[in-house]
């Protein structure tokens, strides 16, 4: 017994010994990761993002993930870092490299000891570092992370060449470098990953061919080498069977189109230099569903089948030299929504399922030489095809030649002649406004704008000038034209009073239904000074404005006499506000998905209000029953820049509605208006009606993911992921902050709510496009 005793006292010593070594290997090991983590924070210069980690007690992995900052543990080590700075609202366009102040982080960080003290985190499978203002060369280093299946180093200041050891990193299976300046060759080795499936590298300076390897990844689902300088060759991609995203935007690619995968779902390969005809093969593609060829040299007649596939939603032509006769005959498919032929050579008949009286999809042919909408079509001779065969030009007779030049010369000098007296002109016509306006209007406009910034206002944004195409051209209407159009402004057309002036249904002569709004002016402002301004509101165009198609200005036929009536003529959009469609009675109700797409859209348009033209427009009546959903559900925004045309209205408007909207109060501040409409997103009609007071009050608990269930509509819960949702909370917080200097910029909310759409749309495994194509 008591040898018995003494063998289990020496063997409860040993594994108490045991376990205390144990015990102190794990503590170390556990240490060893904190020490890394806050390496890791002094180098990044102690983050606002990092701050969580002042009161982690002993155990940082404990510490809650939140839009910023993401970190997960399993055992003893770290296998997932995600940290998310804030974008920056103008980040530079070229990169020297060297640090920029407010902008990368200081001149005394070093990449090398970062990634260096990175990878001792050598267990790392998620890494995620967005817009923390990373710079300089990315060091081969980055392979020791040998255990990384995911990499998102986007938005930051990395530069040079992709550092070739990540082929070596065979677990990689999402790669995503955008937004960074590496301005080297497209590296030929993505091959060597396996594993990979996405690929990403847009909006660098890569140059270079595109690399023939790249056709050799199977398990490639995604590939995106948008806006950057790859030129030459595409080789023919067919073996990528997996691939569902191509998108090879804004490069200088110049060969002609290749075969392509018959699991393609998205093609983007607008703003190149592609050349020759359209494939047969892309009209077998059965399951693409969005298409942009836009703005290449192709040539030829399209093949038929491509209006014809049995998925294709949206399928983009524009601006190329494609010729021909479409068939009468023509199939298009049944989801086809959005068709855009414009600015080609395309001559004889519109067929019949492209014609857009039907109402049930988008078709843009302006720029061509069809028979149909003339006042949009070049003349039959600008759309023939004069060809000079190769050495066929030693047979032209010289005095052939010389005649032309001779033409030339005289047809130069004439019209030389006209733009000088046009010139004329309209400097003495200016000259001739500037002196009849009163000199008060002059200096000081109704909003701050004076007649010459309304009469200089020009489009500064590239994206504005491309909005523009296949749109139809801003004209004047008469009061006769649109009494017809209304019925003489029968009560049978009369949609409703809108948040200015009383709105009416109309239908031109020919067919196309636009929307008149009918205006109260005071004779007090001067007709001239509005003239300018309606020019200026005409000047914008957008694919998520409500187009401004004309206006008319009619003087008299009133009782009272002191006013004027003027009717905008805009683009009828035929689904009803955005209201309809996030409405619990609603049959097309919004999932978490579509919101976001919406919310992008009209953010777009916001910005571009903002920063597109000269001078901006920063009062636009924000409303969620200003956004309207055309019948493929493209958000437009109605009502914005009406402000510039009379404060009048906007006063009288305001007294009118103030104990309608809780919103009219801050109608001076776009982005306090916009945050209302994230909110209204967020919970629903029933909950937004309730009033401000009762939203700011609820607008804590949506810090707590239990309470959210509270107050968040039932739809966006079940249809949203965690993160993307508390990407959207954030940014409504900043938008409805009390202080004006605490809200972001419109390009910050943008950003976000593409960040959050891409996290979405990742989570459903339902990539889609860049809207931005847009």
């Amino acid at each position: 017994m008591l040898i018995f005793t003494f063998s289990m006292t020496r063997t409860f010593k040993i594994l108490c010994v045991l376990w205390l070594f144990f015990v102190r290997g794990t503590h170390e090991l556990q240490s060893s990761q904190t020490q890394v983590l806050e390496q890791l924070r002094r180098h990044l210069e102690y983050p606002r993002q990092l701050e969580v980690w002042n009161n982690y007690n002993g155990d940082i992995c404990s510490t809650q993930s939140s839009l910023q900052l993401s970190l997960v543990c399993e055992g003893n080590s770290v296998t997932e870092l995600k940290i998310m700075g804030e974008s920056l609202a103008n980040k530079v366009s070229n990169f020297d490299g060297f640090a920029i102040a407010n902008q990368t982080l200081s001149s005394q960080f070093s990449v090398d000891t970062f990634f260096t003290t990175l990878s001792r985190l050598n267990n790392l499978r998620i890494l995620s570092l967005i817009s923390l203002g990373i710079w300089g060369p990315l060091p081969d280093k980055i392979h020791r992370l040998y255990s990384l299946e995911f990499l998102d180093l986007s938005a930051n200041f990395l530069y040079g060449s992709v550092p070739p050891k990540i082929s070596t990193m065979g677990k990689l299976q999402v790669l995503t470098l955008d937004g960074n300046y590496f301005n080297e060759t497209v590296p030929d080795w993505f091959d060597s990953l396996s594993n990979l499936t996405i690929l990403s590298l847009k909006g660098n300076q890569l140059k270079g061919p595109f690399p023939s390897s790249l056709g050799k990844i199977k398990t490639l689902t995604d590939l995106g080498l948008c806006r950057n300088n790859i030129t030459g060759k595409l080789p023919d991609l067919g073996g990528l069977t997996s691939l569902h995203v191509l998108d090879l935007r804004e490069n200088q690619m110049d060969s002609k189109l290749p075969v392509l995968p018959e699991g393609l779902v998205t093609v983007l390969l607008s703003k190149n230099s592609f050349d020759g005809e359209i494939p047969q093969q892309y009209g077998e593609l059965n399951q693409l569903q969005h298409l942009d060829l836009s703005s290449n040299f192709l040539r030829g007649t399209p093949p038929s089948s491509l209006f014809s596939l049995p998925n294709v939603s949206f399928l983009n032509l524009a601006s190329n030299t494609l010729s021909g006769s479409l068939p009468y005959r023509l199939n298009c498919g049944r989801v086809l929504g959005y068709v855009d032929i414009s600015t080609n050579k395309f001559t004889g008949g519109l067929p019949a399922c492209l014609r857009t009286t039907s109402d049930k999809r988008v078709v843009k042919v302006g720029g061509n030489c069809l028979s149909v909408d003339t006042q949009h079509q070049h003349p039959q001779s600008y759309c023939q095809n004069i060809r000079v065969e190769k050495g066929s030009t030693s047979s032209i007779k010289p005095t052939v030649v010389l005649v032309g030049v001779v033409i030339a010369i005289v047809l130069f000098m004439l019209l030389l002649a006209i733009c000088l007296v046009i010139l004329c002109k309209r400097c003495r016509r200016r000259s001739s406004e500037q002196n009849l306006l009163p000199k008060a209007a002059q200096e000081n406009s109704i909003t701050g704008f004076s007649s010459e910034m309304l009469a200089n206002a020009r489009l500064i944004s590239q994206a504005a000038k491309l909005g523009q195409q296949g749109i139809p051209t801003y004209r004047l209407f008469t009061v006769e034209e649109l009494k017809e159009a209304t019925n003489n402004f029968d009560q049978s057309a009369f949609l409703g009073e809108g948040s200015i002036g009383k709105l009416y249904k109309g239908k031109l002569e020919n067919g196309n239904y636009v929307a008149v709004r009918c205006l109260a002016l005071f004779k007090r402002d001067s007709i001239r000074n509005l003239k300018l301004r309606l020019d200026l509101l005409s000047k914008l165009r957008h694919p998520h404005l409500v187009c401004l198609l004309g206006h008319c200005i009619d003087g008299g036929e009133r009782d009272d006499s002191t006013c004027n009536r003027v009717y905008l003529i805009y683009e009828y959009v035929p689904s009803g506000s955005l209201y309809t469609y996030i409405s619990e009675d609603s049959e097309k109700i919004l999932k978490w998905s579509d919101r976001l797409a919406v919310l992008t859209g009209i953010a777009k348009a916001v910005h571009f209000l903002h920063t597109g033209i000269i001078p901006g427009f920063l009062n636009n009546r924000l409303k969620a029953n200003n956004i309207l959903l055309d019948e493929h559900r493209i958000a437009k925004l109605s009502d914005y820049g009406l402000s510039i045309i009379t404060k009048e209205i906007d006063k009288h408007e305001a007294k009118k509605e103030a104990n309608k909207s809780w919103q009219t109060t801050k109608l001076e501040d776009d982005v306090y208006s916009f945050g209302y409409i994230l909110l209204e997103m967020l919970v629903g009609p029933t909950a937004a009606g309730r009033g401000e007071s009762y939203l700011l009050n609820e607008m804590t608990s949506f810090s707590s993911h239990d309470d959210r269930r509270r107050i968040v509509d039932p739809i966006v819960l079940s249809s949203s992921t965690q993160e993307s949702l508390s990407i959207v909370i954030s940014i409504t917080n900043k938008c409805i902050s009390p202080e004006v200097s605490n809200r972001p910029s419109f390009e910050d909310v943008l950003w976000n709510l593409q960040y959050a759409a891409q996290v979405q749309a990742t989570a459903d495994g339902d990539q889609r496009p860049d809207s931005a194509a847009q």
